[in-house]
């Protein structure tokens, strides 16, 4: 499959369908300097170039023209950050990911503490559409927390309660486990917004003790231990892609 064909492109969108990044991501790594185009520094993400007859290149290699899609799930440790690198020199979810060919990112990411689902991949245009607020993604997360919520506590979950910024968040929840000082809970989001469910349940006064996510849109952790990945089935990215699809033609 081609990154492009005749005709201009917006810069970020070719790096993106060349496996480069995210959609943001690859704006990211534009406005860096890091994109050349015939030999000449680009930084603005919305430039035109045609992938087909312009020289791009990334941190000074060369772009491919074609691809091989890579989908990998991974079930992450706490103690990793999710990103293709860490200024600080943390360990990241790629050192977790071996003999597998191609430049892999994590579509979003799960903070240091978090642990549980993660999808990486080089598809850069499957990754936007996973992301984007308009196709309301589900992540499912379980919630390991200090105290036991009453029924109004929860109650104030699913109706929304603000959060910092005044930003109103809302979420499905319900305890599906009581320990003798602690529950567990089952938290569904929508939208993926960093420390959410941690901010969530603190503003009801039980704050998090563990977290892991355990479902995103329709793939599911299952078995796979921590710390192990494994290429996503046939099945798996089918389900992947007609979800993305069918919500994409019905918000036209």
């Amino acid at each position: 499959m081609g990154i492009g064909g005749s005709g201009k492109t917006r810069l970020a969108k070719v790096l993106a369908r060349a496996g480069v990044a995210s959609r943001r991501g690859s704006e990211e790594y534009i406005r860096q300097g890091r994109v050349t185009v015939n030999g000449r520094p680009v930084m603005e993400p919305g430039t035109l170039v045609d992938p087909d007859k312009d020289h791009i290149k990334v941190d000074g290699r060369l772009l491919r023209r074609s691809f091989s899609p890579v989908y990998v799930l991974l079930n992450k440790p706490r103690g990793f950050v999710s990103t293709v690198r860490d200024p600080q020199g943390r360990p990241t979810v790629l050192d977790l990911v071996k003999g597998v060919k191609g430049r892999l990112f994590p579509v979003g990411r799960l903070d240091y503490d978090t642990e549980g689902l993660l999808l990486l991949t080089n598809d850069g245009e499957l990754s936007q559409r996973l992301l984007h607020p308009r196709y309301k993604m589900s992540r499912v997360y379980q919630a390991k927390v200090k105290g036991i919520p009453t029924n109004e506590e929860l109650a104030s979950l699913r109706r929304g309660i603000r959060l910092e910024g005044g930003r109103r968040a809302r979420a499905e929840v319900e305890v599906f486990r009581t320990l003798k000082a602690n529950a567990w809970l089952r938290i569904v989001l929508r939208e993926g917004r960093h420390r959410e469910v941690r901010q969530m349940c603190e503003a009801i006064g039980h704050p998090v003790i563990a977290l892991r996510r355990v479902a995103f849109g329709p793939l599911s952790l299952g078995p796979l231990p921590v710390g192990r990945c494994r290429p996503l089935t046939d099945e798996e990215l089918r389900r992947l892609r007609e979800v993305t699809m069918a919500r994409c033609e019905g918000s036209e």
